[in-house]
């Protein structure tokens, strides 16, 4: 069997920027369209580093017709000098090493996105073409090169009163699979980085179409959060904005930040100019910081008082646009890409600073923490109002009983379209209406007192009540959704059937007030109805006639004599035989559909439900049930 050979002389070693070429996408990621402009962010943003010195004002960014691409700025310049140890440019070290910049000193840049001298070389290993331009010592040097080697030595071309440095590179297509330079991707790129570095201009030219765009913001971020919102509904007009150097320059902290309507959120972190896309220490930081605020305001304004409520990192994020942008010597990214910054020390500074000024902006400004504060403390009682809401429907499918009422007296039958859910006043009338009804068809649920009052209240009071809760459970409809899953609701015909006095009249038109503010759909649909039950039976000589209202007893005694009253308090005192024939029979009942087509105001519905004027409250419910208008016009 023949062995191979493996020695020493199996072991290859890649000299120069040779590794890079054999793996590009260990350095920018992928050969396509992401790893192309890679290339491009690399030199933006080592003209950024040079802008964060203090030595740099604009940036150019030129497509060329050829389908090269140059990157100028004014800073000043990279050194052309020889360097004592490597006897060579210090140009052709940063462009042909590894490893070789001038950011591993800190007194050269302070703060900087580059960090392993990579960025340079890389692009130069990957282009089929490369030359740099410096402006420096009032000369204009300039060094090409041909798949990241030199072609000749850095060599004068001319004078230059100015400083800076300009790259123009050709992408090698033996290794790349997109070649053409996307102006639109490039444009956000440049705008993003001018926005995070306020009053440093950039400027984008295309050559091939003349196409040109220019970027400069003194706002900075905070104008980033206006352009972000600009189509959104937001929570406070003006954007919060923090801000904090340190004495020696090395750590530079910006956070602006706008709630919106909108449920989603939007958050974009930086380091160095570098988009953190997953995010790290920093964005951690402040998210730890809001999330403290926003408990120790929602607890000082006691906003949850009496509900066992806690509030989440998702809540204080709901709705949230933001922008986290740090700057620092010693960056710790994650890979070459730098998708993540590990410092530690970041989070806990970035916590400590960003708490200690919102609390601060909303001690200052106490309508704008209200805002903020009170909306997301409105979002947690929707969100656990929500969860109450679903676990209320107990219904797998139509009429699989599981966990319901314990007053729900259930009928037999499973078809929905057919069966008839009486919504009762008291456990008497309860006994009562067992006895009288179909129990093929009709179901019977006993309510306790008068329904809570659900006007004005959020959907989390609202589920706290047992009554409202025993309801929504008979039904099997989700509260929260009750518009969209009505196909779920497992009576064809809900049915108010309360006393015929002022108190009754009172609890339907509560019942009517929770449907239409909280379960609509059942009224347009026609699945509500009110019963009518009399007030009064009458008895002269061998005859009896029910009546309703004290107004028709008033015309019945004015025209018959010898009569005997027999007043009904309330259902419980009707035998089953006379709750059947007046109210619960299919063929003799009154039964009237409630029909509430017009908006009612608050304030409006506050005065029916919560006045003494009866008659008004029978109008509420009576003007709302088509056949008694009908009859009554």
């Amino acid at each position: 069997m023949h062995k191979e050979r493996y020695d020493a002389s199996s072991i290859d070693v890649l000299k120069d920027l040779e590794p890079v070429r054999k793996n590009p996408s260990m350095y920018i990621g992928n050969t396509s369209t992401e790893g192309l402009h890679h290339l491009v962010y690399e030199l933006i943003d080592n003209s950024i580093d040079e802008h964060l010195g203090g030595h740099c004002s604009i940036i150019d960014v030129i497509i060329k017709k050829d389908g090269s691409i140059s990157v100028e700025d004014d800073g000043r310049g990279i050194p052309v000098d020889i360097h004592k140890q490597e006897k060579l440019s210090a140009l052709e070290l940063v462009m042909t090493r590894l490893h070789a910049g001038g950011k591993f000193n800190r007194e050269n840049y302070k703060i900087s996105g580059g960090l392993h001298g990579l960025g340079a070389s890389i692009i130069n290993a990957l282009s089929e073409s490369c030359f740099v331009e410096v402006k420096r010592d009032e000369k204009l040097y300039r060094q090409d090169y041909k798949y990241g080697k030199r072609e000749e030595e850095v060599k004068v071309i001319g004078k230059s009163k100015n400083t800076g440095t300009k790259t123009t590179f050709k992408p090698d297509p033996l290794i790349f699979t997109v070649l053409k330079f996307d102006f639109d991707i490039l444009s956000e790129r440049m705008k993003e980085r001018a926005y995070l570095n306020s009053k440093l201009k950039l400027n984008l030219y295309n050559e091939k179409n003349e196409k040109k765009v220019s970027f400069c913001f003194d706002g900075g971020i905070k104008q980033f959060i206006y352009d972000l919102n600009k189509n959104q509904d937001t929570i406070h007009k003006d954007a919060i904005y923090i801000s904090h150097d340190n004495d020696i320059k090395t750590f530079n902290l910006e956070i602006a930040f706008q709630y919106i309507k909108k449920r989603s959120d939007k958050i974009l972190s930086f380091a160095n100019n570098i988009s953190t896309v997953n995010g790290g220490a920093h964005l951690n930081g402040f998210k730890n910081a809001l999330l403290k605020v926003i408990v120790e305001s929602i607890e000082k304004n006691k906003l949850f008082k009496g509900m066992s409520l806690k509030v989440l990192p998702k809540d204080v994020l709901e709705g949230l646009v933001a922008i986290v942008s740090v700057k620092l010597q010693n960056p710790q990214f994650e890979g070459q890409t730098k998708n993540k910054l590990n410092n530690t020390d970041v989070r806990f500074k970035t916590e400590e600073i960003f708490k200690e000024q919102l609390e601060k902006i909303f001690k200052k400004d106490k309508p704008l923490s209200e805002l903020i504060v009170n909306r997301i403390a409105e979002s947690i009682r929707m969100r656990d109002a929500a969860n109450k809401a679903r676990n209320l429907v107990r219904r797998k499918s139509g009429f699989e009983a599981l966990d319901l009422p314990i007053k729900l007296t259930d009928c037999v039958s499973k078809e929905r379209d057919t069966c008839e859910l009486f919504l009762v006043e008291g456990d008497s009338a309860g006994s009562s209406a067992k006895k009288a009804r179909d129990k093929n068809v009709q179901a019977i649920l006993a309510l306790k007192g008068k329904v809570l009052n659900v006007e004005g209240l959020s959907l989390n009071k609202i589920l706290d009540n047992t009554e409202i809760k025993n309801i929504i459970s008979a039904l099997g409809i989700n509260i929260k959704q009750a518009n969209e899953n009505v196909d779920k609701l497992r009576y064809g015909k809900i049915i108010i059937m309360t006393d015929a006095d002022v108190d009754g009249q009172h609890i339907t038109a509560l019942l009517l007030t929770l449907f239409y503010r909280n379960m609509r759909s059942l009224i347009t649909n026609g699945n509500l109805y009110v019963a009518k039950p009399p007030l009064y039976r009458v008895r002269y000589g061998n005859k009896s006639q029910y009546l309703e209202t004290d107004e028709e007893l008033e015309d019945f005694l004015n025209n018959n004599k010898n009569v005997i009253i027999q007043r009904f308090k309330g259902l419980g005192e009707m035998n089953a035989e006379q709750l059947y024939d007046t109210t619960m029979d299919v063929n003799a009942r009154k039964l009237e559909r409630v029909n509430i087509e017009e908006e009612i105001e608050t304030e409006e519905l506050f005065k029916i439900l919560m006045g003494d004027d009866a008659s008004l409250r029978r109008k509420f419910i009576f003007d709302n049930v088509e056949d008694f208008k009908n009859e009554n016009k």
